[in-house]
């Protein structure tokens, strides 16, 4: 069955404030789909640049919210998980998909498409993974075509189990491993899952009868299991992921590490909580592997290797920090928020910003002119003293300046940085190309506001193990002074002697963020008052 119609047809999509539904938004509208958000809170939807898409406010454990949602609709995609829920999370998950595929079928929705969890049912499944299946027999049930995508491990930037990857390897040279890292998975990327979620809004999967051997409620409905070349465990993950950062890592393992300690020990050196670590653990100790590749010969989606996934999420990561708002959330107030839902990986991160009474041009032009003879507006001499260190220990020191005093272009080199991402009077990036226990970057940006314009100043440390953790908290009293010096003289340089009433706002908010031993809740923005 294909869905026909003279137009792309709406799609609603549930779970856009999540980490697949978030990835899947902008492809979907970049198809020219029509796209519908069905979100508890309409204000965490994050819409693509210039695009805008309709959000309904609506909970799927609330009947009675689902019928406008699902006016009009023939598409919807169901990526709604309860993961995160302390107790109860199967009694939710069964009533919210109850509840939307009782609605689907009353609205006249023609094609749900649903993403569960690989698991031979004929093993003892964990809560998890049975859920995950059960959700998707009860929206078969419903008698509306369903496509029900199964996949083990997502491998992607900011995806859980590749948070949990990096933390373990970033943090811990030797490892004492249980069993559950030599179970056999199947992982795909998250670029591969978002294509198959995609192209499956208007497939004709020319299904007459559920040959797979599933249970379907209708006859047009299909489960497919999806998953990558390779067929690897956690350890064979950890192994690759630290040889692509240049680690080396010795695992232990060990037979009597329970799912219940594993959890504690997840939440103690990752930033999962250990509710979601027991859950995720229960779910690694059954193979996850593709029985049925019959998707490959349905969907024009051929998912890359686990060296190749792995090495796309460290290369999106980066982009994400050059592109990405990530700081747009920071109130302007500076008052203290919440960043629960922010996705830092294993980075440190020292963001400030401070007001000042000029035009945005105005504001760029001494981030413009930063290195070289101009200097970098505070302490040039503990710049220099680095550099120094720094040419001392085989790396390009200071002493290349730049090409031009005034003129910036990506791939400039400014001392020891290189130009990475380069907006005229509004964005500078650099990379770090000193010698370092990991990876740096230098950001700022002008934002234009009401009387002014706001300057921000992000300095991003990405650590290489235990080394480059150690090499941020040595230093850090010294960054403290320079980072907040450089922001105070960026904004005199600004208003400068050709305002001599203007002022730079004494209200600058200071961002520190760093990896802790429990969970990212305990993160949060921290605010001071400078007077430059």
């Amino acid at each position: 069955m294909i869905i026909e119609s003279t137009q792309r047809p709406t799609i609603l999509l549930t779970g856009a404030t999540g980490y697949i539904g978030g990835r899947l938004l902008p492809a979907l509208l970049s198809r020219g789909y029509r796209v519908r958000c069905l979100a508890r809170n309409p204000a965490r939807v994050r819409m693509p640049n210039e695009v805008t898409c309709e959000i309904v406010r609506g909970d799927v454990l609330d009947r009675d919210s689902l019928a406008l949602a699902l006016r009009g609709i023939k598409v919807a995609y169901y990526l709604v998980h309860s993961l995160g829920r302390n107790q109860g999370f199967e009694d939710e998950e069964r009533r919210g998909a109850e509840n939307f595929a009782a609605a689907a079928r009353e609205a006249g929705v023609r094609r749900i498409v649903y993403l569960g969890g690989l698991g031979d049912t004929r093993d003892e499944l964990s809560p998890h993974l049975r859920s995950r299946q059960e959700v998707g027999r009860l929206l078969r049930n419903s008698g509306v075509q369903v496509i029900e995508f199964r996949a083990s491990i997502v491998i992607g930037s900011g995806s859980l189990s590749f948070e949990m990857i990096r933390a373990l390897t970033e943090r811990l040279p030797v490892m004492i491993t249980p069993r559950w890292v030599s179970t056999l998975s199947q992982p795909i990327a998250i670029e591969d899952v978002v294509a198959y979620l995609a192209t499956a809004a208007d497939v004709d999967i020319n299904i007459s009868s559920g040959s797979d051997g599933y249970e379907n409620g209708s006859a047009e409905s299909r489960v497919f299991e999806i998953g990558g070349p390779d067929r690897v465990s956690y350890a064979d993950l950890i192994r690759e992921y630290a040889r692509q950062r240049g680690l080396r890592r010795l695992m232990i393992p060990v037979p009597v590490l329970t799912p219940w300690l594993s959890a504690l020990w997840l939440g103690l050196v990752t930033p999962l909580f250990a509710r979601v670590g027991r859950k995720l653990i229960d779910g690694i100790r059954n193979p996850t592997i593709v029985r049925d590749d019959v998707a490959v010969g349905v969907f024009a989606v051929r998912p890359r290797g686990v060296a190749d996934a792995i090495a796309r999420a460290l290369h999106n990561e980066d982009q994400q920090y050059a592109a990405t708002h990530w700081f747009d959330a920071l109130s302007s107030s500076g008052q203290r928020a919440s960043w629960a839902t922010a996705r830092f990986g294993n980075r440190l991160v020292d963001s400030r910003v401070v007001h000042v009474e000029v035009s945005p041009a105005e504001a760029f032009a001494p981030i413009r002119r930063i290195g070289g003879q101009c200097g970098w507006y505070y302490a040039d001499w503990l710049w220099t003293l680095r550099g120094v260190l720094d040419l001392m220990a085989g790396g390009v020191g200071i002493r290349r300046g730049r090409r031009d005093a005034e003129a910036l272009v990506v791939g400039d080199v400014v001392d020891c940085w290189r130009v990475e991402t380069y907006e005229p009077e509004r964005r500078l990036s650099l990379a770090a190309e000193m010698k370092l226990p990991g990876r740096a970057w230098l950001q700022f940006e002008v934002v234009p506001e009401p009387g002014g314009s706001a300057i921000r100043q992000t300095a991003i440390f990405d650590p290489q193990g235990l080394s480059g953790l150690a090499y941020w908290y040595l230093i850090y009293p010294l960054h403290e002074m320079v980072f907040a010096g450089m922001l105070r003289g960026l904004a005199t340089a600004a208003v400068g002697p050709k305002h001599p009433g203007g002022r730079v706002s004494s209200r600058t908010s200071g961002y520190r963020q760093s990896p802790t031993l429990s969970s990212r809740k305990s993160r949060g923005l921290a605010s001071r008052e400078h007077r430059p």
